[in-house]
């Protein structure tokens, strides 16, 4: 997998050590309201509303937070914000590509300010899609997990691939899989951390020194924005010297 996968894993961790909690459940509550306006609030039936909440609670989101957001996607609780899905593609520092998922009241607003991000590292607005798959990403974290255990169990749940990302496993599934495959390993005793859908590369772009740089300055940016629910990219970077600009 590229460099992002692992950045993705420094920056979970940096997030809760940064206590951007707010942040974390804005997004995940406002990924709960899309949720339960298209699929409906039981999770039984809503496969999707399942795995967010089960995302939310390995986050340690209030139970109070998760059920006001599930009544706001019900109408039950109505505060006027209307949320729609928005998706911008980017090319940014060493030709690194930008698959950035917002979720958003204002269009308006969200295409003028990803603009403004994208030009402070010399980036710009392009089509970059055709790069990247979207598959089902499973996180369980490796401390105490037997490798081929796990991979057996992997392989009989339905999954596609296992890899150690740092501090976790990853598990990659069809994009229809996830929560099929999340399941069924719960099922078999495996502790899950998060199931996502997330966009994979299918080609990498190395980057070192002031590039990489500014690239993770990119992506902390992106992040700052509070349209902005999800970036994937196809950096490349070292693992040594991410560690490293991620300490920084």
């Amino acid at each position: 997998m590229s460099g992002h996968n692992k950045w993705s894993t420094i920056k979970h961790k940096k997030g809760a050590a940064d206590a951007k909690r707010g942040k974390i459940f804005s997004r995940i509550s406002k990924e709960i309201i899309i949720s339960v306006q298209i699929g409906g609030p039981d999770t039984k039936a809503n496969a999707g509303l399942r795995t967010i909440i089960q995302n939310a609670r390995s986050e340690n989101m209030p139970k109070d937070k998760i059920d006001a957001a599930i009544k706001r996607g019900t109408g039950e609780i109505d505060d006027g914000a209307r949320f729609e899905e928005v998706v911008y593609e980017a090319v940014g520092p060493a030709g690194v590509q930008f698959y950035i998922e917002c979720l958003t009241d204002n269009r308006n607003r969200t295409a003028p300010e990803l603009r403004h991000i994208l030009s402070k590292v010399n980036g710009q607005l392009s089509a970059v899609a055709w790069n990247f798959d979207r598959k089902g990403v499973i996180a369980i974290a490796a401390e105490g997990v037997d490798e081929d255990d796990l991979l057996e169990k992997v392989l009989e749940a339905g999954g596609d691939d296992l890899s150690r990302e740092g501090e976790e496993f990853q598990v990659v599934t069809e994009m229809g899989d996830l929560h099929t495959v999340s399941g069924a390993l719960e099922e078999m005793g495996v502790e899950i951390q998060r199931a996502k859908l997330e966009m994979i590369p299918k080609t990498t772009q190395a980057v070192a020194g002031k590039d990489a740089e500014q690239v993770l300055k990119c992506l902390d940016l992106l992040d700052d924005c509070d349209d902005v629910q999800n970036v994937f990219s196809n950096f490349d970077i070292d693992e040594e010297e991410l560690e490293r600009l991620s300490a920084s």
